[in-house]
Formats: C-alpha cells, sequence, structure tokens
C-alpha cells in the first residue's frame, strides 16, 4: 500500500473565504489598501510570509499582518470553507484500500489541525504537518521533509497530492510522485509547469490512481 500526503487548501477544502477575508483583516488592520478579490485568491498556497514580505517591505509590519491574519482565522477563518464534492469519500475509500494518509500544509499546524479534526473523514489522517508559528517551517519542500522525518520513511513509493505548484515542486525536490489536482487554485498551466507527474479532474480518479 502507499503512503499519500494531501495538501490542505483548495485539495481537500476550497478556504478561498476564509483565507481572503483574513488577508483583507490584516491588512486593513495595518491601514494599506486591500487588493482586489482576483489577486486575493493568489494568496492561497504560499506561506503567509512570502505574500505579506513583498508588498508590506517591511519585516516588523509583515510580522504583525501574520498576527492579525492568525486573529481573524482563529474566530472566523478556520470555519470559512467548503469540502469538495467527493473528496471525503475518496479519502475514506484510499483508507480502506489500506494507503496510510496523512496532511502536509503550509497552513500553521493548530488551524490545520483543527480543521481537520472538524471534517467528517479527517480520521483517516495518521497526522498532520503544517507551518511552524514562527516561519522556520513554511515552504513544502521543508514541510514534506519533517513528514517524512515523522514517519521515518524514504521518500520512494510516496506520493504528494495538491493543487499549486508549490506542492509538486516540493514532491520533486524529494524525488517523490507529485499529482496535481485539477479543482483547486493552481489550474493546469501552473502544475504542468511544475512537473507534475499526473493530473486528475475528479476525485474519483484518485481512488482508481491509486488502486490495489
Amino acid at each position: 500500500m502507499a503512503t499519500l500526503f494531501f495538501d490542505l487548501d483548495g485539495t481537500l477544502i476550497d478556504s478561498a473565504v476564509g483565507i481572503t477575508r483574513c488577508v483583507a483583516h490584516a491588512l486593513e488592520r495595518l491601514g494599506e489598501p486591500v487588493p482586489p478579490e482576483a489577486e486575493l485568491r493568489r494568496w492561497i498556497g504560499p506561506a503567509l510570509r512570502d505574500s505579506f514580505g513583498p508588498l508590506l517591505q517591511d519585516a516588523e509590519r509583515t510580522e504583525q499582518a501574520v498576527l492579525h491574519y492568525r486573529e481573524r482565522f482563529e474566530t472566523h477563518g478556520w470555519r470559512e470553507h467548503e469540502v469538495y464534492e467527493g473528496i471525503g469519500d475518496t479519502v475514506a475509500a484510499l483508507a480502506q484500500a489500506g494507503h496510510r494518509l496523512a496532511i502536509v500544509t503550509a497552513k500553521n499546524e493548530p488551524h490545520a489541525r483543527r480543521i481537520i479534526d472538524h471534517l467528517p473523514f479527517g480520521h483517516h489522517f495518521q497526522d498532520v504537518i503544517g507551518a511552524t508559528l514562527d516561519g522556520r517551517l513554511s515552504h513544502k519542500p521543508e514541510l514534506i521533509g519533517e513528514a517524512l522525518r515523522r514517519f521515518d520513511l524514504p521518500a520512494d513509493g510516496i506520493s504528494m497530492i495538491g493543487d499549486r505548484r508549490m506542492d509538486i515542486e516540493g514532491a520533486r525536490h524529494h524525488g517523490m510522485q507529485g499529482v496535481g489536482v485539477l479543482w483547486g487554485f493552481g489550474g493546469e498551466a501552473e502544475l504542468r509547469a511544475a512537473g507534475a507527474h499526473r493530473l486528475v479532474r475528479d476525485p474519483r480518479e484518485l481512488r482508481e490512481l491509486f488502486a490495489a
């Protein structure tokens, strides 16, 4: 059986509302203009500091923005998502087939764990690996490395499943298979350019891909 690492935002849940509202909240608290919705959606996937940093051009204000983001996420943002149709049944089927499942996400780990704990299929994941609050672990290569360390596994035979280039690039960094999903925020062109080994258009295709 395989070990499968799943991204969270854009792969299991459509979290656009929660993330974009929290980004807007952070910028408003700092007195900064809020970009249009289409631009805010590009913040879904990268580490927060990678997005706030170039915009604010100041390390202290970047940290303030991250704290303001978390402030709203703690109270509202973590609940502002929708589960993608069919993904719950797919996760359950993969677990029942004997595959080992884990979450590897750039969302900070406490927030990711809260979301997974409240998903009806969250118990199928053996661990949740997320970013550290201090940013020490925040990029996909580091996060996948931490997941491999926790499971004490080599990268051979493991697949990373996600919707953005960061997921695929992180998988390639470790010599793993990167599976791109097309129902999230990245899109086919981005995932192909990142070097995805496979693309799937519907969650049910994951069951077929990893059939015993």
